[in-house]
């Protein structure tokens, strides 16, 4: 028999990921040519081909922007509007690419720019530049999550925007930095409930830091929450079997169940639901019942990891 530890490994690394995939596209916040600056005050002293891609930054031709600046640039290597045309420019484009590879490539392009940028005194102390910097990092992968949260963070002081705590708070999260996840996603939290708003992530976020910071007990109550005002069944499925976990580990076995059985009835057949059903059999030792759920999740969806594992053992 597989040991209770190595059950729950298998359950939290699942749930990390699941999570963090709901969060990320929580963030995904595309830079509005109509609310974010590419140049501001007396265009008189342009160029005429910067004047011009000023002009198609405003309609939203990135790709235009993109072109012409990497064109002048070869002319000027380090003029400031150009590089931070071509580094705002990349990342926009880098969001819009379906394919990763291209969205890296993108990413990769903006950073060269933006560093270069920072190079010029104009853009040294850009919080713009640090702002896209951290976001362009963020998309990178967990690996660049230091370089996130400086140039955040350094942004931070003199730049407001909003997706700020919430870049910040994943980005804490993937290197398992819950403490301090936890303090920007609550910053994020009391943004929106300011705004009499509330976002259902940002609380799924909050209480899965507090998880796996072992306080269950303060993340239960960002879980009912979620319970209250979210509609989305993909969220209050994920919040209702992080619950019946936290049930599960504090003994309370029938509301555990009630938890994800509510998850089978709102929702149908669900491979993880069904695995997570086959746990809480185990941890009473009906080990009938629980392999008969793993064979139900592993029927379901072949691919599912944990519940190959278990009844590989």
């Amino acid at each position: 028999m597989i040991s209770r530890n190595s059950r729950s490994d298998y359950r939290i690394r699942f749930r990390r990921k699941k999570i963090i995939r709901i969060t990320f596209v929580f963030t995904v916040l595309v830079l509005s040519s109509g609310g974010f600056l590419l140049f501001s005050g007396n265009t008189s002293t342009f160029a005429s081909h910067d004047r011009a891609i000023l002009e198609l930054w405003k309609t939203g031709s990135y790709k235009e922007v993109f072109d012409r600046s990497e064109k002048e640039l070869e002319k000027s290597p380090m003029n400031f509007f150009l590089l931070m045309a071509h580094g705002f420019s990349s990342y926009q484009l880098a969001l819009a690419q379906i394919n990763h590879l291209d969205m890296i490539s993108y990413m990769d392009r903006a950073i060269w720019a933006l560093r270069k940028a920072q190079l010029t005194k104009q853009g040294e102390n850009d919080p713009r530049i640090k702002y896209v910097l951290g976001q362009s990092y963020f998309y990178k992968g967990p690996s660049y999550a230091d370089l996130c949260i400086k140039y955040l963070e350094e942004a931070e002081k003199s730049y407001k925007a909003e997706d700020i705590p919430q870049f910040l708070g994943l980005a804490y999260a993937s290197i398992r930095d819950y403490r301090s996840s936890v303090k920007a996603f609550s910053e994020a939290l009391h943004q929106e409930e300011e705004k009499k708003e509330t976002s259902d992530i940002l609380l799924l976020a909050i209480a899965r830091s507090y998880i796996e910071l072992e306080e269950p007990d303060i993340a239960r109550p960002y879980l009912m929450r979620i319970f209250e005002i979210s509609r989305d069944f993909n969220t209050i499925s994920t919040a209702r079997l992080m619950l019946s976990d936290i049930l599960m580990n504090a003994g309370d076995f029938k509301e555990a169940e009630t938890q994800i059985l509510s998850v089978l009835k709102e929702g149908g057949d669900s491979a993880e639901a069904h695995f997570e059903l086959g746990e809480l059999y185990y941890v009473q030792n009906d080990y009938y019942r629980a392999r008969a759920e793993w064979r139900k999740a592993s029927h379901l969806d072949p691919n599912f990891e944990p519940a190959r594992a278990r009844l590989s053992a």
